[in-house]
């Protein structure tokens, strides 16, 4: 929803809320400055993946107190959100618990940090990918809310 400050409401969710969401409204927060009000949650919150971490903080974040929220936890306390963005693949889509509407679903389907392989060198490396699809996907929501 529009709220009378003028902030629109953004809820990404993805199973853990232990990455690709964070990452999502971290770069949301950062590039839209105060034209959004922006929260992220999982299926089934974790912990927050360490990978995660540094890769962020390597572009000015600090998520050291940050702690994954339950999707659930949201729809129970009856939150509404103009935009609600899942950014997991469509399979885990199907679980997201559905909001009251109105709202606009949206999926941005980004792979899995859990998923990736290889040494750690390779892992930061396939991070930084993502963190990086991720802010430019953002970036492109931005402008595209923008115009509406």
């Amino acid at each position: 929803m529009v709220y009378s400050d003028n902030k629109t409401k953004v809820l990404f969710i993805c199973v853990h809320n232990s990455g690709r969401s964070q990452i999502a409204e971290e770069y949301l927060r950062r590039i839209a400055g105060n034209r959004f009000e922006v929260e992220s949650a999982g299926l089934n919150p974790t912990t927050l993946h360490s990978l995660v971490q540094r890769v962020l903080e390597e572009d000015g974040f600090d998520l050291r107190d940050k702690k994954p929220q339950s999707a659930w936890d949201l729809f129970r306390e009856g939150k509404l959100y103009k935009y609600v963005i899942t950014v997991c693949d469509k399979a885990h889509e199907k679980d997201c618990p559905i909001f009251p509407r109105p709202y606009t679903q949206l999926n941005w389907p980004f792979p899995d940090p859990e998923s990736f392989t290889g040494t750690e060198e390779d892992q930061l490396t396939q991070m930084r990918s993502l963190r990086d699809s991720i802010k430019m996907r953002v970036e492109q929501f931005v402008e595209e809310a923008a115009s509406v």
